[in-house]
């Protein structure tokens, strides 16, 4: 399905823009009286429901028969081989507060295999995009991760505890770490959007844990295909649906990883 999965991506690359595009014309009239709070400091509106909406009906004429694990339950159908993992909103919090970084993050996923990955960061108008077999590209340009040699040279992203408070004091630890070994730390507010900029080279290096799938399923096979390295805090595969996360270029991963590790038993 090599050439049809590149045909699939084109067409996701114009949905996800589509959805990017309806995104933000609401924000030019939103207001927060229609925002739901789903958990402690887990804001959804009718603009992530819309959003995903058109996704889903999207991807349904694109792909008959796949399957959708979708934020906002918008679809829970099981496709017997593909399913896509999507974010209709990634950085709703930003969006609410018009902090202009949020993003579409559409994942597909062969069997257990992810074979194609779309993030639209909406503000900057980037689309970054992979399939099976390919490089990694932003808007029709070849990307690939940095080649800065170690944590010195690095920039490093990541995302607060916002909830989950169980590992705070690991997560703390390691922050500090970076804090004194790194060019420094960013938190934009938007995971899809932070291993976008891994696989682009504009971060070295993400870490987070509390991730769901929908958060980190583009961004990671974004990551690798354009030559970088992930893995769970235990040095595993289980980042998907594992909830941690780290993702990095392969020139210092290693340093990078075991910085982590140290702090996160």
């Amino acid at each position: 399905m090599g050439t049809d999965l590149q045909i699939l991506c084109r067409d996701v690359c114009e949905l996800s823009k589509q959805a990017g595009e309806f995104i933000r014309n609401e924000r030019r009239r939103f207001t927060t009286e229609r925002v739901e709070t789903k958990g402690k400091n887990d804001f959804v509106s009718y603009v992530d429901k819309g959003s995903e909406k058109l996704i889903v009906e999207g991807l349904s004429k694109l792909l008959p028969g796949s399957g959708f694990i979708a934020e906002e339950g918008t679809s829970t159908v099981k496709g017997d081989v593909y399913n896509w993992i999507i974010d209709p909103l990634d950085g709703t919090t930003n969006f609410i507060h018009g902090i202009p970084c949020y993003a579409v993050s559409i994942a597909l996923m062969r069997d257990k295999e992810l074979v194609m990955g779309v993030i639209y960061e909406v503000n900057m108008d980037e689309c970054f995009y992979a399939w099976e077999g390919s490089k990694a590209y932003m808007n029709g340009k070849e990307i690939n991760v940095s080649a800065a040699p170690a944590l010195a040279n690095s920039l490093i992203a990541t995302g607060f505890p916002y909830y989950d408070y169980s590992r705070v004091d690991e997560y703390l630890a390691v922050f500090k770490h970076f804090m004194k070994h790194t060019h420094g730390l960013r938190r934009l507010g938007s995971a899809a959007t932070d291993l976008a900029y891994v696989a682009c080279g504009r971060f070295e290096g993400f870490y987070e844990y509390s991730l769901q799938p929908w958060d980190v399923a583009a961004g990671v096979f974004l990551v690798q295909q354009a030559g970088g390295r992930v893995s769970d805090f235990s040095g595993g595969n289980n980042f998907i649906f594992g909830k941690e996360l780290v993702a990095g270029n392969s020139a210092c991963f290693d340093e990078f990883y075991n910085a982590i590790k140290i702090y996160f038993k």
